[in-house]
């Protein structure tokens, strides 16, 4: 890592902290273990299907999208500035949104 930064938040307590260290395997598995354009492409595959199938089928390929972009919000929201957060909140909202058109909310 550069230095001067860190990989946990400092003086985290709580249920960040549990996060942050049950985080840590599967993020270093994922960034060293797995080719780096295997993630993405799984992601966008997995977006496009949500929007091209209009079913409730639609709705569990966004799920995983939903689930990867969140986890990824929570780690890095203590590090962001207001743009940053609000960027990540429009873009779950939109996600969340998406999935429940597919499973019929609207």
């Amino acid at each position: 890592m550069p230095q001067g930064e860190q990989f946990f938040t400092p003086g985290a307590t709580g249920p960040r902290k549990v996060v942050e260290q049950r985080s840590a395997v599967p993020m270093t598995f994922l960034f060293t273990q797995v080719p780096r354009w295997v993630a993405p492409v799984v992601l966008v595959v997995l977006l496009l299907a949500g929007f091209a199938v209009t079913n409730p089928l639609g709705g569990v390929a966004v799920l995983p999208v939903i689930a990867f972009i969140g986890w990824l919000a929570y780690l890095s929201w203590p590090s962001l500035r207001a743009g940053g957060k609000l960027l990540r909140v429009a873009m779950l909202t939109f996600l969340v949104l998406l999935a429940a058109t597919r499973f019929g909310a609207f």
